[in-house]
């Protein structure tokens, strides 16, 4: 009888902390930024496409600076943004971000000059600067307990996005390579319309930051980076995604090269990669995020994803083919989902609740880098003396990939101690 009633008690409690979860405001941001992922997601498949067809004619190392402008730009405004978050509140900035984002893609969609193309690019990147506040809004509406479990929402979000982005841009580019960006244009419209009347603000007045509160960015971020745990993860990030961004930006021109796949084939294998990070954000982290710590999670992320990269370089037509590139897409994918978002739920962790933007900006700042990085790295790596792509480039570029993922692993079993002997978290 009285183990009964443990058990009926057990279920009321985790009943109760399943509805604090799933709040309205948290299912509302989830929407919001798989709204805004779609977007980006249809981008990415196609832009090489759209970047390389007249009147463009763009290179190859000249693709990798329109991947790499993007991320450039975020580097800089995503401190900013999560700092402005936190004086003025989420939901402004979200708002102004996400109109900013449809600005950039229908310039892009109009452009008939690579300049209007960077132009473009550009203006995406200022205000798509906004992954800090989305995070930081999250951590506003979830408890310390339950921040890891937003935090693989999130992971999911970006997954379904990039299961729906791709796939539309793969069925859309078949009327047009600039077809996509339009509709990219007119998501991130209708999403900023619909955040303005729905989304509540999370950010408490007596929680937001004053104005002139502290030093300056550079110098905050420096401070914060000092800070040995978080300077750790941070770094951990950083390489993460810099492999990761080499990945993205050489796998349509190496798909292309290798299996001789079009624009709409791409967008269907990176709208696979999108159901698999759903799957390994939505509940392979989820589950795990209850049995392992933060730090373990990311330590085994970055040994997979090592892996996988250095697979991937080994499979053509006539060897594994499809099947295999799939399963190493798979194994990346869950790799990724196991990483990414254990090392934002550390960072959240460990920062107080008037840092969280902050904190989070200077995270994604580093990862803005990182992508600006990767994709000159492997416009460096993926051609060859006479600016073409051949199976030696192709190789050294993910073995590359796969090497800084190494260094990541390395890195990572050394914030595993950390952890051990960390302090207990603010809050």
């Amino acid at each position: 009888m009285i183990e009964q009633e443990q058990r009926e008690v057990e279920k009321t409690s985790q009943s109760d902390e399943s509805e604090k979860f799933f709040t309205p405001p948290l299912i509302i941001i989830f929407v919001t930024v798989f709204i805004d992922l779609i977007g980006f997601g249809m981008v990415i498949p196609i832009l090489p496409f759209y970047a390389e067809t007249a009147p463009f004619n763009a290179s190859p190392i000249e693709i990798g600076f329109l991947f790499a402008v993007y991320s450039l730009m975020q580097f800089f405004f995503s401190p900013l943004l999560g700092r402005l978050s936190d004086r003025f509140g989420r939901r402004p900035i979200l708002f102004i971000s996400l109109l900013g984002s449809a600005v950039g893609y229908f310039v892009i969609g109009f452009a008939n000059t690579l300049f209007l193309v960077f132009v473009g690019r550009i203006i995406g990147g200022i205000t798509g600067a906004n992954i800090s506040t989305a995070q930081a809004y999250i951590a506003d509406v979830t408890t310390k307990e339950n921040r890891a479990r937003g935090m693989g929402l999130f992971g999911a979000a970006f997954g379904l996005g990039f299961i729906l982005g791709p796939a539309i841009a793969g069925v859309l580019s078949k009327y047009g390579v600039h077809i996509p960006f339009y509709c990219a244009a007119v998501l991130s419209l209708a999403n900023a319309v619909a955040l303005y009347f729905i989304l509540p603000e999370s950010l408490k007045p007596e929680m937001r930051r004053p104005e002139g509160h502290g030093t300056g960015r550079l110098r905050a971020a420096i401070d914060a980076l000092r800070e040995k745990q978080f300077g750790t993860i941070n770094l951990i990030y950083f390489l993460l995604v810099t492999a990761f961004s080499i990945m993205t930006y050489a796998f349509v021109l190496y798909t292309a090269f290798r299996f001789g796949y079009n624009a709409e084939q791409n967008g269907y294998l990176f709208g696979y990669v999108g159901i698999m990070s759903v799957i390994g954000q939505g509940f392979l982290f989820a589950f795990l995020a209850r049995r392992f710590s933060e730090a373990a999670l990311s330590a085994a992320g970055c040994l997979t994803m090592a892996a996988s990269l250095f697979a991937i370089p080994l499979i053509g037509p006539a060897f594994g083919g499809l099947l295999a590139l799939l399963a190493c897409c798979t194994t990346l994918s869950l790799g990724n989902a196991m990483a990414s978002p254990a090392l934002t739920s550390l960072v959240s962790t460990i920062s107080s609740e008037k840092e969280q933007g902050s904190r989070l900006g200077i995270m994604q700042s580093g990862a803005s880098l990182a992508r600006a990085i990767g994709p000159i790295i492997g416009g460096v790596l993926l051609n060859n003396a006479v600016n073409k792509i051949d199976n030696t480039t192709v190789t050294r570029t993910f073995f590359a990939a796969s090497a800084i993922m190494c260094a990541a692993l390395a890195v990572s079993i050394f914030a595993m101690r950390l952890a051990r002997r960390a302090p207990e978290t603010v809050s």
